[in-house]
């Protein structure tokens, strides 16, 4: 019998009457499990817990708060390998790379511990006679996170942990193609001592979201995806009066400089290009040449494409493993063949690639199209697999109009040896996260995770941007004078 994914509500699973979505082994093709999808009761109540458990968890002492996200966060590093290799079982990632997406949700985890000195407000004396100004920080009450099938774990943490922390209550909806990780979550929180309620995980699809965005007692939503998708929940929340950001795609530049160390510089490319098969929101879709460093960087990329070993996840041999199911497979597919036909040069096409013994499964192999011009549809679009396009440009201000003139500006990096050029390019470069000779500028969760153009809607910021996001703040203006007497009808400076 095939097991049932439920949902997580009142701290247990809870079995909905809904309809229910085959969970597919990426690396196989065969059905894994089966996902539960709520209904209409079930979304009334998965919100109805979470609001009850707002007032008792909103009252908790920052540091009582926090003594609970640090027993959560050992938890989670003790079950590390055990998430990952549930990442691995649904999404199809190689399991060093899901224990590297566990360990960046980790970071997400112990930035939130730091609650009691990260959320304060700011003080002011004697702003006027008599008069202190002070502002307080305060929880919104149910937040609705919804979270993309890439990282079912790291970016359920970066919103969950300081949502929480912050004195919110949580709702995650997951991808309904690898939810199993979610669930995992929410059974650790609650071993943690989290109380019933804070944390809930329903799963769904657009009707699910669309009812979570309406309810009433929804106060803030967070959501990381495609752009039509994120503009769409961005549009339908902000009607609703919700507070909300909405991350959507991307087209992450590398631009190469004449004096870069070449090898460097395509080892980069090709670990952030076709690393995780290409399904990061931040991977490097777009090799850059400046100058005369085309052909030998083609050459580069053209040995590392051509070496990588593809199969499935689990087995440590393997560099990149699956896509996340047989339309991502196709579409991806599909895109290289377009180019193909519209007569794009391409050197490396592994995108049709069978992994023997695998053959239901799906996998897409490092793909490298060269000289492409900047209107064809391969680079424009997101493709969302392992495939790197090269640009030959001349100067770097012709690198930085491309750049620029994308509708993407998740990230941009630059190698190089000069400092002038690495400090105009981050100056100028127009994205919401640069690198200098780092090919996925991600940074640490002290900082933030942003983006620029239609890669983001709305309030901006996960990790440590995070904080005002999930709260409100209050200000006071406070006066213990009583010799003030007197009627003044005017509006007076202090």
């Amino acid at each position: 019998m095939t097991t049932t994914i439920p949902h997580w509500i009142e701290g247990r699973p809870h079995v909905s009457a809904g309809d229910r979505l085959p969970v597919v082994d990426p690396a196989t093709g065969a059905v894994s499990a089966a996902v539960a999808l709520a209904d209409e009761d079930t979304v009334k109540q998965v919100v109805a817990s979470a609001a009850a458990a707002f007032p008792a968890w909103r009252d908790l002492p920052a540091a009582r708060r926090a003594q609970v996200l640090y027993t959560f966060r050992d938890l989670i590093r003790r079950h590390q390998d055990e998430l990952a290799e549930l990442i691995t079982a649904q999404h199809g990632k190689t399991l060093d790379d899901a224990r590297g997406e566990v360990a960046r949700g980790l970071d997400s985890v112990e930035l939130a511990c730091g609650v009691p000195g990260l959320l304060k407000g700011e003080m002011s004396e004697q702003t006027g006679r008599g008069i202190d100004t002070f502002s307080t920080l305060h929880p919104l009450g149910v937040v609705l996170g919804i979270t993309p099938f890439n990282f079912p774990v790291m970016i359920p943490l970066m919103m969950a942990a300081v949502a929480i922390a912050s004195g919110n209550t949580f709702i995650l909806k997951p991808s309904e193609q690898d939810p199993g990780p979610a669930l995992r979550i929410a059974e650790l929180a609650r071993d943690a001592g989290l109380p019933d309620g804070v944390l809930s995980v329903i799963h769904g699809q657009q009707q699910v979201v669309e009812s979570l965005i309406d309810h009433p007692d929804v106060a803030a939503v967070s959501f990381v995806g495609s752009t039509p998708i994120a503009h769409s929940i961005y549009q339908r929340a902000a009607n609703a009066g919700k507070r909300v950001q909405a991350f959507g795609g991307a087209k992450n530049h590398l631009v190469v400089m004449p004096d870069a160390p070449i090898e460097a510089a395509a080892d980069a490319i090709s670990s952030a290009g076709f690393g995780a098969a290409g399904q990061r929101c931040m991977a490097i879709s777009v090799a850059v040449a400046v100058g005369g460093v085309g052909d030998d960087l083609v050459t580069a990329l053209s040995e590392r494409a051509k070496a990588v070993v593809v199969g499935p996840g689990n087995d440590p041999a393997s560099e990149i493993g699956p896509v996340v199911s047989a339309a991502a497979q196709q579409r991806i597919q599909g895109i290289v063949a377009a180019a193909t036909a519209a007569g794009a040069k391409v050197v490396v096409d592994r995108s049709t690639e069978v992994v023997p013994g695998f053959e239901n499964g799906f996998y897409v192999g490092p793909t490298l199209v060269d000289d492409v011009d900047p209107t064809a549809e391969i680079y424009q679009a997101e493709v969302f697999g392992p495939v790197v396009v090269v640009v030959r440009v001349d100067t770097l201000d012709e690198a930085l109009k491309l750049i620029h003139d994308h509708e993407y500006g998740n990230g941009a990096s630059i190698f190089t040896a000069s400092g002038g050029a690495a400090r105009k390019f981050q100056r100028e470069a127009s994205a919401g996260m640069v690198g200098v000779n780092v090919p996925i500028p991600v940074p640490v969760a002290p900082y933030s995770v942003a983006g620029w153009k239609n890669s983001v809607f709305g309030d901006t910021g996960l990790n440590n941007a995070a904080w005002r996001f999930y709260t409100q703040p209050k200000y006071v203006t406070a006066r213990w004078d009583e010799t003030v007497t007197g009627v003044d009808f005017g509006f007076r400076p202090n």
